[in-house]
């Protein structure tokens, strides 16, 4: 099995980690930092467009992840458009769908995610317990350089819904949890990604993941 130094040797990328109020900044900071990363944590559009990659993350609800994110909305298009590669994390991967059934059914109208990869994400209904909390292994379904080196590996998830890609091509990875769903995906072009579980609470597999980012951001 392939590994990766627990320090890296030198900074290979500037990454910014967008605060929008929500998410885990200090351990994805963290991880990112020992996959070699130069981190900023922060919410203003000029150091999006300066860095070579942008991390999305996000813990708890996607109405109130999107609601929180709005104002950055257009930056964070400009920032895809840019072919910048852009990583959304857990809730933040979620976000980087169309929409969501997450508080319809509470009778809320539908709120629209950034369509960076259209798609829906859905409720687990299968009689699976929820939220899905714990360790799954990940089935690569296609190359792409985020993958590499973490075929059939274990990673940590927490979360209730799960992304349905239109496309289906979209789908980079997949996990069984009593059904089969998409665990990473990306757009067409492959510079806008997510893992819906945590790599930087993955052990040595997410730490190769974020490495695996780091050093898509110091290609672009």
């Amino acid at each position: 099995m392939s590994t990766v130094p627990s320090e890296p040797t030198q900074l290979l990328a500037s990454v910014v980690v967008v605060d929008y109020g929500l998410g885990n900044l200090r351990s994805v900071t963290r991880g990112l930092e020992r996959a070699g990363a130069d981190v900023e944590i922060t919410d203003d559009p000029a150091a999006f467009e300066a860095a070579d990659g942008v991390v999305l993350p996000g813990v708890g609800a996607f109405r109130e992840g999107v609601e929180n994110a709005d104002p950055l909305r257009e930056d964070l298009l400009a920032v895809a458009e840019s072919d910048t590669p852009l990583f959304g994390i857990c809730l933040g991967m979620q976000m980087l769908l169309t929409t969501s059934e997450e508080g319809e059914n509470d009778g809320e109208s539908a709120v629209r995610g950034l369509d960076l990869i259209p798609g829906t994400n859905v409720r687990f209904d299968d009689g699976q317990k929820v939220p899905h909390m714990g360790w799954n292994q990940l089935e690569v379904e296609r190359e792409h350089p985020l993958v590499d080196g973490v075929d059939g590996e274990h990673a940590y998830f927490v979360h209730s819904y799960y992304a349905v890609p239109d496309d289906g091509n979209a789908v980079v990875a997949t996990t069984d949890y009593e059904r089969e769903f998409p665990s990473i995906v990306a757009n067409e072009e492959g510079t806008v990604f997510g893992t819906q579980f945590h790599p930087e609470k993955s052990g040595e597999t997410g730490l190769r993941i974020l490495r695996n980012f780091v050093e898509i951001c110091a290609d672009e």
